[in-house]
């Protein structure tokens, strides 16, 4: 149990040490692995945290990769299926928080014991109505009577209406106001903090250090133009929309690399082959440093159907990539049509789709170099400090009851 797991091993568990520490964090998210988009935020967050006197602890059911600054607390509880996973962790989760001694306790999951909740999700019941809109009158039946969603759905409810709840991080305005159409009660503790990047190790020197080994290793000709999509979920993502429309675009020299896994990968890959795409599409799965992928490509590409905001696509734009984005992702913000990228209003429109990355590929270097400047507002300190400041306005007292 995640009790025992805390009596027991929490000696074997690293805490930064060193130094009076400021606040006691508690950060929430079930699962870490180093592909995801929400797991490299929680990394960032607390690297950064704890250089300003903050002690973060992660509470995961598991955590792939290194640990880096903090301290980890495992609840693994059994389960069986999707719902009894993410009602079990929950359980154990909020048993954990009531016996820890954390000032402030931040989940990244539908968890109501939660000071703070980070909506990186953004809200499922605005996923869902997107989603339906793209489905057939029986498929969206079958979504309404989902087991799951229902769980989800209801999980959102509670979590809004905790009278524990005291402020949710929104990672984008769009987010921000979907909270405040589904649920108004909590409009007064909203807040939008961007996600940060690391501006170091994103940066457009990268094309310089990885793009030719990296084609030479794919056999993409250099005067190839590459289009990178960067994402796990390819449903969601947009996946047959970029398919179909580098199938159409009359451009003979274009060549598209997908980073990041999806259950249904054989699907999409039989599906490109029927487009005719087995020489033009590279499917590289999930890397642990996404970093080359970005040196080797001329325009990050994501038509997403819903994505509160992406840390691909803000990684992309400190590497010097022009972005080409749906109105659905929350990225689009940082979007000047033009400048740095370009905004699709239609995810589902090919034709729409299909002009902004011709725009993008004609103008990649000079929209490139604009999306760098557009980053450069947007990293891990003004991440960390906007969050320190949220956290010293809620701080309780120390002797909080649980």
């Amino acid at each position: 149990s995640c009790m025992l797991f805390w009596k027991c091993c929490i000696d074997d568990a690293f805490i930064v040490r060193g130094g009076y520490t400021n606040l006691r964090l508690a950060i929430i998210r079930q699962r870490y692995n180093p592909h995801g988009g929400a797991e490299r935020f929680v990394t960032r967050a607390v690297a950064s945290l704890s250089k300003l006197g903050t002690e973060s602890t992660v509470i995961a059911r598991e955590w792939q990769g290194e640990r880096g600054d903090g301290r980890w607390i495992r609840c693994d509880p059994f389960y069986i299926g999707r719902v009894w996973r993410d009602w079990s962790f929950a359980r154990a989760a909020c048993h954990a928080v009531e016996n820890g001694n954390f000032d402030l306790v931040q989940s990244h999951e539908r968890i109501p014991c939660c000071d703070i909740y980070r909506a990186g999700d953004g809200v499922h019941a605005q996923w869902l109505h997107y989603r339906r809109q793209s489905l057939n009158p029986l498929q969206r039946i079958a979504l309404s009577q989902s087991a799951f969603h229902r769980h989800v759905l209801g999980a959102e409810r509670r979590l809004f209406a905790s009278a524990r709840l005291r402020a949710v991080i929104c990672n984008s305005k769009m987010v921000r106001n979907q909270i405040e159409q589904w649920f108004p009660l909590v409009s007064d503790r909203l807040h939008v903090i961007y996600n940060g990047v690391d501006l170091d190790r994103f940066h457009p020197g990268v094309a310089r250090e990885h793009r030719d080994a990296m084609r030479e290793r794919l056999g993409i000709p250099d005067h190839a133009n590459v289009l990178l999509f960067v994402g796990s979920g390819y449903e969601r993502k947009g996946v047959k929309t970029l398919l179909d429309c580098v199938a159409q675009m009359r451009r003979g020299d274009i060549h598209l690399v997908i980073v990041g896994k999806d259950r249904h990968l054989s699907r999409y890959q039989a599906y490109a082959q029927s487009l005719g795409l087995k020489e033009k599409v590279i499917w590289a799965g999930p890397q642990n440093d996404v970093v080359p992928w970005y040196g080797l490509a001329d325009v990050f590409v994501l038509p997403t159907l819903y994505d509160p905001f992406p840390n691909a696509a803000l990684e992309a734009m400190a590497c010097g990539l022009p972005v080409v984005i749906s109105a659905q992702c929350g990225t689009a913000e940082l979007v000047r049509e033009d400048w740095n990228g370009f905004v699709c209003q239609d995810p589902g429109s090919l034709e729409e789709l299909s002009t902004n990355l011709d725009k993008a590929l004609a103008r990649a270097q000079h929209l490139g170099c604009n999306a760098r400047v557009s980053a450069s507002s947007y990293g891990q300190q003004e991440m960390a400090q906007a969050l320190v400041t949220l956290y010293a306005s809620l701080r309780l007292p120390k002797n909080r009851a649980h």
